[in-house]
């Protein structure tokens, strides 16, 4: 009966705005990547700290890159093996979701997860998993990435 009772004080506080919000650390690394968000100018990032924090995106591109742990396309090594926060600034409609793989060249039996545009980044990795990898956390292991539509991304394959 006590728990109820301060449970319903809660309530009627909070729908009064008498109880602050609270404030967290992902809310700071949020607002460092709105800071960066460019609109929708049709491209995928990645930064190397989670929070869309360092100096430079590891890689800015409008197309896909088989490989992120070679010498060639936007993302280069050591992109696959350093990437904390991603961002899919890509326009909208058609192949608009970006697509990361844990392997290179789109291996999505190896484990995969999408960013959809309306999500705008996911801002730490090492809270979001690969669909159809049991354990495998993305935060440091993204080998390719490909613009996909939203039907090709199982349910429990998007980032947050």
């Amino acid at each position: 009966m006590r728990k109820s009772a301060t449970a319903a004080i809660v309530i009627a506080l909070a729908s009064l705005g008498l109880i602050a919000p609270t404030t967290s650390a992902s809310a700071a690394e949020d607002n460092l990547c709105a800071s960066r968000w460019p609109g929708r100018d049709g491209n995928v990032r990645a930064w190397v700290d989670w929070g869309c924090n360092g100096d430079q995106p590891l890689g800015v591109t409008p197309g896909d890159d088989r490989s992120w742990g070679d010498s060639a396309g936007a993302f280069q090594a050591p992109a696959n093996i350093v990437a904390s926060s991603v961002m899919n600034s890509g326009f909208i409609g058609g192949r608009d979701v970006v697509a990361f793989y844990y392997d290179k060249d789109y291996q999505y039996q190896n484990g995969y997860v999408c960013l959809a545009p309306g999500e705008k980044w996911a801002d730490n990795l090492t809270d979001n998993y690969f669909y159809n990898r049991s354990g495998q956390v993305v935060n440091d292991r993204i080998g390719s990435h490909r613009w996909v539509t939203a039907s090709e991304c199982a349910a429990g394959s998007w980032l947050t």
